[in-house]
């Protein structure tokens, strides 16, 4: 009896130190302007749960996320948006200037606004918000080492994962009604052949203080492309995604010039062997500057990018093929952080794509209320090309107005 009694004292002493956190929350949509074959409104609940349990040198945590679509909920045409997700379990080790990592994460990589081409390391779950970025878990082992200024990381990420999208009445469905998508991803080799991480990421206390990283990539590309498998469903054609192998460089910078923040991220690819896709660049460069006033109590930063991508072999896919939408674009914005109790913020631009013609208007407002309660207002408008076949043009004219209210816990 006495070992019964021991061991529940010991379950409830380790379940007391438990962190437990996470949020609920409703999602909705309303589209000024779609296609009138897709849906023109919709509303998601959400769930995210979060537990955390720290021991000494030792860390555990798993996550989960869980959403419901109302379209699938009413038994009306269906989104295949309703979904539970795994998206975090894992055990960490520290000890000294060391840190040994094993499970399932997201990590975050990047420093622009609009886009961080190099945040390249997970997954995104393509049933969500195209204007969100839902990422999803990766399963993987790192062994970390840190300095004064710097660290040096060994990632080895130990599967691919499929990408589902939601069918096609939900407003961001890939494809046109005609086309059906087959989720097993195709992969050059065993969807388990690791795909290996090693970075470098340090700080320069300089006149103008830097923070840089460098990534190398040997692995499957992060970028994927589609193409029609033999089966058909009636007289739908049916696509799959294709994952191949590359080397792979990447770097993220930042640097404090007085007022201003300068960004830089930038990519090269390496196609081992692929015969659809070349070797490619991508590049991303920004500035945002911040103007302080003494008869308003907030911040406005004044915010420009730039993003170009390109390809080595013009025999193999284009951007067009790749559904690329930051291959030539200039975005302008403005940010206007109120400095309150709530953390409010107002941030507004325009994406111009200089090669298509392309225009992205958009304003989201985030704000809170107390500390539990989170609210988020957004508008878009999409002027597409209306003489390449874009990704944008694919979706066509779009107009939407967003909600979105979370409760913390």
């Amino acid at each position: 009896m006495k070992y019964v009694i021991t061991s529940v004292l010991l379950l409830v002493n380790v379940f007391a130190d438990i962190e437990i956190t996470g949020h609920v929350g409703l999602q909705g949509e309303r589209y000024l302007q779609l296609p009138h074959a897709k849906h023109q409104s919709n509303m998601t609940a959400f769930e995210s749960l979060e537990l955390f349990y720290e021991d000494d040198a030792w860390q555990f945590k798993t996550a989960w996320y869980a959403q419901q679509d109302y379209d699938d909920f009413s038994n009306k045409r269906d989104n295949d948006r309703t979904f539970v997700r795994l998206e975090e379990l894992y055990a960490s080790y520290e000890r000294g200037d060391s840190m040994l990592f094993v499970g399932r994460n997201i990590r975050f990589w990047g420093a622009l606004e609009v886009r961080n081409i190099v945040d390249v390391f997970n997954p995104v779950d393509l049933r969500s918000d195209i204007f969100d970025t839902d990422k999803m878990g990766a399963w993987n082992v790192a062994y970390t080492y840190y300095s004064d200024n710097s660290e040096w990381s060994v990632m080895v990420k130990l599967y691919e994962e499929n990408h589902q999208v939601a069918a096609y009445p939900y407003a961001y469905y890939l494809f046109p009604p005609f086309v059906a998508y087959d989720d097993v991803l195709q992969s050059e080799r065993s969807r388990y052949r690791p795909s290996i991480y090693v970075s470098y990421v340090t700080s320069f206390d300089w006149e103008y203080p830097l923070d840089s990283a460098v990534i190398f990539e040997n692995g499957y590309d992060s970028q994927r492309y589609f193409l029609p498998n033999s089966a058909l469903e009636g007289s739908r054609t049916v696509l799959q995604e294709h994952a191949y192998l590359v080397n792979k460089v990447m770097s993220y910078n930042t640097m404090v010039v007085d007022a201003t923040l300068l960004k830089l991220e930038l990519l090269y690819s390496n196609v081992i062997e692929d015969k659809h896709i070349s070797d490619y660049y991508h590049i991303g460069a920004g500035l945002e500057y911040t103007l302080t006033f003494d008869e308003i109590s907030g911040d406005v930063g004044l915010i420009g990018e730039y993003y170009r991508y390109g390809t080595f072999d013009n025999d193999k896919f284009s951007d067009l093929d790749l559904y690329e939408t930051f291959q030539n674009d200039l975005f302008l914005g403005v940010r206007y952080t109120f400095n309150d109790v709530d953390d409010s913020s107002l941030i507004g631009g325009v994406i111009r794509d200089l090669a298509y013609n392309e225009k992205v208007y958009y304003v989201e407002y985030e704000s809170r209320f107390g500390d539990a309660v989170r609210l988020n207002l957004d508008y878009r408008y999409i002027d597409p090309s209306s003489r390449y076949q874009t990704a944008y043009a694919l979706l066509g004219t779009h107009e939407r107005l967003g909600l979105k209210l979370s409760y913390y816990f």
